[in-house]
């Protein structure tokens, strides 16, 4: 695996990783934030805002793309803390791990460190929020990946079960006030559900829901990034139960993981949440069979 700085966006002193098949590129002049993910040599599946490309300092929360670290639930202000400042950055030859200075309004810390396989298109990401406070907090690790237009997130239904051989519930859909079930990108399958980004589009959708299942993935172009990640069907999670959230707009598709609600102890308590990429070339049909097919064997 090779590490390298580069020049990305109009950013100095980018951190490249490469297996020579995929690579990653995170920011260290903002952050942390990994900016572009990919095949060596083909196109980012991150969306990227010419407009704040090379941006640093400010006060201004900005919408840089990419995959980014946040705390749930969300609030304002106390979620759109800006990441405009240069992050921390170690390579011991295996992980890079990118520190944020503590949030000035906040007193939390946050941590992605990433760790490539050499062999497989496989990436290990642990994010942590760290309290350094003197005080007690609660909060959940949440971590949003800002994906380019004109794909398409894809989450598995809950196993079907007859009735009334099962009678409790499987799982919660939760709706935002926006949400609009009638949408057309929406496909509601007897096994997944899927969220199209479509550039045209002149609302948003947004969607949440605990996902027993551990996994989510969007594709484009022939392009599958697998999301793998934990569910604890006994904790309690952000937004009335969810550990997966999808949101669209007109610009990308943002497919997002929580960990569960945690009391983070004062002056160093840690709360951590891992997500596990899986990066696939696959041609994926629409229908519910053609995900089985191209999908099932690549998550098993």
């Amino acid at each position: 695996m090779q590490m390298e700085k580069v020049t990305y966006g109009g950013w100095d002193n980018c951190i490249r990783l490469s297996n020579g098949e995929i690579e990653l590129i995170a920011t260290t002049a903002i952050g942390p934030r990994i900016i572009r993910a990919g095949f060596c040599g083909g196109e980012n599946l991150f969306c990227e805002y010419p407009e704040t490309l090379g941006k640093t300092g400010g006060d201004e929360w900005r919408l840089y793309g990419g995959h980014r670290l946040w705390h749930a639930p969300e609030v304002a202000p106390r979620t759109y803390w800006p990441d405009n400042e240069p992050v921390e950055y170690d390579w011991d030859g295996t992980t890079l791990t990118l520190n944020q200075p503590v949030e000035g309004t906040t007193g939390i810390q946050k941590q992605i460190a990433i760790t490539m396989d050499d062999k497989t298109n496989h990436v290990e990401l642990v994010h942590r929020l760290t309290n350094r406070n003197l005080w007690d907090i609660e909060t959940a690790p949440w971590c949003l990946t800002v994906f380019a237009a004109k794909g398409r997130a894809i989450i598995p239904q809950e196993d079907f079960r007859p009735h009334p051989e099962y009678f409790l519930a499987a799982r919660p859909l939760v709706l935002w006030h926006y949400t609009n079930m009638a949408d057309p990108r929406w496909t509601w399958g007897e096994k997944y559900i899927q969220l199209r980004q479509d550039p045209s589009a002149t609302t948003k959708l947004k969607l949440g829901m605990l996902n027993k299942q551990k996994w989510a993935a969007y594709y484009l172009n022939g392009q599958l990034l697998i999301k793998k990640y934990a569910c604890d069907a006994d904790a309690t999670y952000p937004d009335y139960g969810c550990n997966t959230e999808t949101f669209t707009d007109s610009d990308m598709l943002e497919l997002e993981t929580l960990a569960p609600m945690q009391k983070l102890a004062a002056d160093g308590g840690v709360a951590e949440h891992t997500e596990h990429w899986h990066l696939h070339k696959v041609e994926i049909g629409d229908d519910d069979a053609a995900i089985d097919a191209a999908v099932l064997p690549l998550i098993k």
